[in-house]
């Protein structure tokens, strides 16, 4: 009997120490959560306009923060926008982010017939009730923009090349416009559209002919375009500004200043939403306050040196309307809104 009892003991210790073994050998703090899954339709190739490459550097910069998989998909063109939104649905994408205007009626068909699936859209709005739509107030910084030009004009004519006559063009012109006379009264406003977002020769063929007026300073906001009107202030000798980033180190003899735009930080802090999950449909804007916008080295400092067209006099006058604004006690309205 005794025999038997430290037979039954024996077993027991080897059972015992074998359930030990068994969880030791499991792997620690590994996760069985799906990894979530984001895909960023981008309604063109990346290269062709640094807004949307900034807008890729931002997703991916989250996605890799955050743990988030991130699969980007450049259209080959714009009738191509609806079938890779298709195609993300398709492979079950938890968060699909899309951008511009050239992209609004292509989600309005898909999100809503997907109800259940979560959309994003940047630079305009879709509304619809499983959308987030992110914009921004680009008409603050044009506003700064056009505050600069007046206080820096030495001809007191002051011009834009803007991309096309169109209601969300009035976002550039018309505070732009506002700043230049909050600061020079006197000053005259030259307009001329493209007509096209691609069409640099175009854009190049205006700020000509602008200049011919007599303007000293005129702005790009033409996308692709403002490429023209920057071979056209070197050809023609004067100072313009570039859009949404920093243009400056492209040609710091003419271009002067950049009008910024944050979609880096729109895309970032969609992602970042989404993997916290703080994410929610509706209207997201980013401004001043937020540095959604801004403008080089008022509000953002850059890596070209200040050009003494404008001045550090200037910067620190046009900071006081920046803070103005930031603060609440200046307000600039939305052409949209009116």
């Amino acid at each position: 009997m005794k025999k038997l009892v430290a037979l039954f003991t024996l077993i027991a210790i080897f059972l015992v120490g074998c359930s030990g073994d068994s969880e030791e050998a499991k792997p620690a703090n590994v996760s069985t959560e799906k990894k979530q899954k984001i895909a960023l339709i981008l309604p063109e190739k990346i290269g062709v306009n640094p807004f949307f490459q900034q807008m890729d550097d931002g997703a991916k910069k989250a996605a890799e923060e955050f743990g988030v998989e991130l699969k980007t998909i450049e259209s080959s063109d714009h009738s191509a926008i609806e079938e890779n939104l298709r195609v993300a649905v398709a492979e079950g994408y938890d968060l699909i982010i899309t951008s511009s205007f050239e992209a609004e009626d292509a989600l309005k068909k898909v999100a809503a017939e997907n109800p259940d699936r979560e959309f994003a859209i940047i630079d305009t709005v879709v509304d619809l009730p499983n959308v987030q739509s992110i914009n921004f107030k680009e008409h603050e910084a044009a506003y700064l923009l056009g505050a600069a030009a007046g206080l820096a004009t030495e001809s007191n004519i002051v011009g834009m090349v803007a991309a096309m006559d169109i209601p969300l063009l009035k976002k550039w012109t018309v505070p732009f416009e506002e700043g230049l006379k909050e600061t020079n009264p006197d000053a005259k406003f030259l307009v001329n559209y493209v007509g096209s977002f691609t069409d640099p020769a175009k854009a190049k063929e205006l700020a000509i002919l602008q200049a011919s007026q007599g303007a000293d300073f005129i702005a790009g906001a033409a996308a692709v375009g403002d490429l023209g009107v920057f071979e056209a202030a070197k050809e023609e000798g004067f100072y313009t500004a570039g859009q949404d980033i920093d243009r400056t180190e492209m040609d710091p003899d003419h271009i002067v200043l950049s009008q910024l735009k944050g979609t880096d930080t729109a895309a970032y802090e969609t992602v970042k939403a989404f993997a916290d999950g703080s994410f929610k449909p509706g209207i997201v804007e980013y401004g001043l306050k937020s540095g959604g916008v801004g403008l080089t080295y008022v509000t953002r400092d850059s890596e070209t040196p200040l050009h003494d067209f404008i001045g550090q006099d200037v910067v620190d006058k046009v900071k006081v309307l920046a803070e103005e604004i930031t603060s609440g006690q200046k307000e600039v309205s939305n052409p949209l809104n009116n």
